[in-house]
């Protein structure tokens, strides 16, 4: 019993020191090298692995086996991964029962470059995504990783599969547009889903971070969700060139930083399906060029357009978009405020916003409406651009201390010409201080004019001082007018300004105006237009708030404008009459009467004026181009005959034969006969005058006279019709 005890005792005392051995210490071996293989060839067929010695450790609560072999190599291809160690867990009972024993493998990689890892996974994986990612990787980025891997009974690999690691310092290069560099991330992987977290990247030079993506596999597509934000950064030469690319804009500098939160489900082809997006952007400074041509809005805009301070809020979820902002701009030479939020859904764009501009000028040309400097004049607007890119707006409204205009349901062309509008409102203080109370609004085609007063003071002298017709709409329409009071100018004002204009393809084809003085004289203004041809007329009693917008014509006083105009094509021919008229000044002409030493009557032209008993011009005009056949005017102390052309903006040249009421025309017009034939009842008309020339760019005329000359046989015939006619 003592020699049965004391081998038990023995036994124990070995059995326990040896399995203390092997769970403090443990042993190497090779025995499980083979199995480690053949377990790496069931996750891959084409992996191999070189293993050094096995150092096991016994666990014995939970009966099992802990293996550990260091300085392994993984091969597949000649490509060759670096292992730092490889655990392993080995089941007693599966030992014993020699049946499957590794339960689970625990490998842990030494730094590897990205670029041999992807090329390392190209070999045993047949994937186009590996060979895309292989171009993608620039540089020598590396990679840390532990992978656990578990097995079943029957040596099947788990789906509790991990991995975790960090990658660090990686470049991906896009299309060579894009380059993400200096990429760091720690990933924690499952067979479902993979968590990204503490990343940072550069994205062309712009450093973001995020602390969290999550990607999960849902079938055969992924979800990807996490948030990503950016430091204060102004993009550089390259970024700017890049988005100039993509929004059509030259922009020359952008000053930003922002908050993301993002999601999206990633399709086999890697095609983005049920994106959400939510960002929040503060934009410190915005610049781009001014292209806008503005400056009849905005008389002081800037020759760049800088954005300060906006905030931004962008939403997007699936293909909606929705973008809300709010900031300074300066446009001119302060700074004003804008808001604006902009929808899109299902094609459609919506919009809507404010503009409140401070210490500016604000012009609207047609309206003769200028903002008070000292005053907020606020502009407010909303609509939408449809799947045409026609946009229209349900109003825009501007309000300015007691100033109001709005307008409703205005439709506009793909180049933002007005096609038509439902309804305007206007009551204001225009910039020459004169009220206007008007009301447009729109029965289909037919649109009506009325109000009790308009000051049409500014619009006359757009119109007479423009060779464009400025139609706002496209479509046919109808105009009917109907103002209690029209203010020409300080001294003129109309009454009941009434009648009709019909505009087609973006021209008035027929008019019929007319209106009254306080004096029951009468303007009357016609069109008609048969077979391509359009005629105009046009009568007014009092010619001087018509012709006194001339600016080379000063001191014009009294008399009655009678115009007629045929026009086919883009040739008008055209006769303007005016009767019973002085002149006080006109620097063309004293200039003429000086160089023919004619001093007297220069002398009365700049002082008290000279009278005319009729003017009249013919001429044709043709885009920029105006033939004078003839314009002749006669008074009692002067006539003048003359002919040229004048090309706009170029060149003007004049000729023509000036005839004074001088002493010795005076005494061949009293010879009995011949007197009157050669120089006619009227004092003026005579037969020895001046001939003259007019040439050069309209800001440096050169004038010539030759003061001595007999008159041409065409300054008498035309005198003898004009005394023909009396």
């Amino acid at each position: 019993m003592k020699i049965i005890f004391r081998s038990t005792f023995i036994f124990l005392i070995f059995f326990i020191f040896f399995i203390a051995y092997l769970s403090l210490v443990g042993i190497k071996t090779e025995r499980f090298n083979d199995q480690v293989k053949n377990k790496l060839n069931t996750i891959n067929k084409y992996l191999d692995i070189e293993l050094n010695e096995i150092s096991i450790k016994l666990n014995p609560i939970k009966l099992k086996i802990q293996a550990k072999t260091l300085g392994s190599r993984i091969i597949s291809n000649n490509q060759v991964l670096e292992i730092e160690s490889i655990k392993s867990d080995i089941s007693l009972i599966s030992l014993l029962k020699d049946q499957f024993i590794i339960q689970k493998l625990v490998i842990s990689t030494k730094s590897i470059e990205i670029k041999n890892l992807v090329s390392f996974s190209k070999n045993f994986y047949n994937s186009p995504k590996f060979s895309i990612l292989e171009k993608l990787v620039k540089t020598k980025g590396f990679l840390i990783a532990n992978l656990k891997i578990e097995f079943d009974k029957n040596g099947n690999v788990k789906d509790n599969y991990s991995a975790k690691g960090y990658v660090n310092n990686t470049q991906l290069n896009f299309l060579d547009d894009f380059e993400i560099d200096k990429l760091n991330f720690v990933f924690n992987i499952e067979k479902k889903e993979f968590k990204l977290e503490d990343i940072k990247f550069s994205l062309n030079e712009i450093d973001f971070v995020s602390k969290k993506i999550d990607i999960k596999k849902n079938d055969e597509e992924y979800f990807v969700k996490g948030v990503l934000n950016n430091s204060i950064v102004e993009l550089s030469s390259r970024n700017l060139k890049l988005l100039n690319l993509f929004s059509n804009l030259e922009l020359s500098k952008i000053r930003f930083r922002s908050s993301n939160k993002f999601s999206f489900n990633l399709g086999k082809s890697l095609k983005i399906k049920k994106k959400y997006l939510q960002s929040d952007l503060q934009f410190e400074e915005i610049r781009l060029p001014n292209d806008f041509n503005l400056k009849d809005i905005f008389p002081e805009i800037n020759d760049e357009i800088l954005i300060k301070n906006n905030d931004v809020k962008i939403k997007l979820e699936k293909n909606n978009w929705e973008i809300d902002g709010d900031g300074k701009i300066l446009l001119q030479k302060n700074e004003d405020r804008i808001s604006y939020k902009i929808m899109t859904k299902d094609q459609l764009i919506r919009f809507n916003g404010s503009v409140e501009i401070g210490k500016n000028p604000f012009i609207i040309n047609l309206l003769n409406f200028q903002k008070n400097q000292n005053a907020k004049t606020k502009i407010s607007f909303k609509g939408l651009k449809d799947l045409k890119d026609r946009w229209s707006l349900e109003y825009i409204k501007l309000v300015e201390s007691e100033n109001k205009i709005i307008a409703k349901n205005i439709n506009l062309n793909n180049d933002l010409k007005i096609r038509h509008l439902d309804f305007i409102q206007a009551d204001y203080l225009d910039g020459q201080g004169q009220k206007n109370i008007l009301n447009l609004s729109r029965d289909k085609k037919i649109y009506t004019l009325s109000g009790d007063i308009f000051n049409a003071d500014r619009l006359i002298e757009n119109i007479l001082m423009s060779d464009e017709e400025k139609i706002l709409s496209n479509d046919n329409f109808e105009l009917i007018l109907n103002i209690n009071k029209v203010r020409l100018d300080n001294e003129f004002n109309l009454k009941n300004l009434s009648g009709n204009l019909k505009f087609k393809n973006q021209k008035v084809f027929e008019a019929n105006l007319t209106g009254h003085f306080s004096s029951q004289k009468k303007i009357k203004f016609t069109i008609k237009t048969t077979d391509n041809e359009s005629i105009t007329t046009f009568f007014i009693d009092y010619a001087k708030p018509i012709v006194k917008r001339y600016k080379f014509i000063k001191g014009f006083d009294g008399g009655v404008l009678d115009f007629y105009s045929t026009k086919k094509g883009d040739i008008s021919n055209s006769t303007l009459k005016i009767y019973d008229f002085n002149l006080k000044e006109l620097p063309t002409l004293t200039k003429l009467l000086t160089l023919a030493s004619l001093q007297g009557i220069a002398d009365i032209l700049s002082g008290e004026g000279i009278r005319f008993d009729e003017f009249e011009m013919n001429f044709q005009k043709q885009n920029k181009l105006m033939t004078i056949k003839e314009v002749y005017a006669i008074g009692p102390a002067i006539s003048i005959l003359m002919d040229g052309y004048v090309e706009k903006d170029k060149l003007i040249s004049l000729r023509g034969t000036l005839v004074p009421a001088t002493t010795i025309n005076k005494v061949i017009g009293s010879i009995p006969l011949v007197g009157k034939i050669l120089v006619g009842k009227k004092t003026g008309e005579g037969v020895f005058g001046v001939s003259f020339k007019i040439k050069g760019p309209p800001k440096k005329l050169e004038t010539t006279v030759n003061p001595i000359k007999t008159l041409t046989p065409r300054f008498i015939t035309r005198t003898l019709e004009k005394i023909k006619k009396n």
